[in-house]
């Protein structure tokens, strides 16, 4: 979507580069969400880490460093903003 509008942007695959626990505090905090809002309930380590969303946000934050595939996901960023991008076509916003 963003390529096809010639917005130029760096991809970050999370699974092989994923955000260390302080690029999560500051992801968490640019996106301004609540952790139930922030969480893939349906991941396989939600469901083992028996995670509720209700953990403080310092273990929730462990858990996304260590389990990167807990943090909904796209999301964008551009000057000291995030946006989730659900639906990615939110990811938009950032530009306005």
């Amino acid at each position: 979507m963003l390529e096809q509008r010639g917005i130029p942007y760096r991809y970050r695959e999370y699974t092989q580069e994923p955000l260390s626990a302080q690029e999560v505090r500051e992801v968490l905090a640019q996106l301004d969400l609540e952790p139930r809002q922030f969480l893939r309930r349906n991941d396989r380590a939600y469901k083992e880490l028996g995670l509720t969303g209700d953990e403080p946000l310092e273990t929730l934050i462990d858990h996304i460093a260590e389990h990167p595939t807990l943090l909904q996901r796209p999301i964008g960023r551009l000057r000291g903003r995030a946006i989730l991008g659900r639906p990615p076509e939110r990811l938009l916003d950032l530009l306005s």
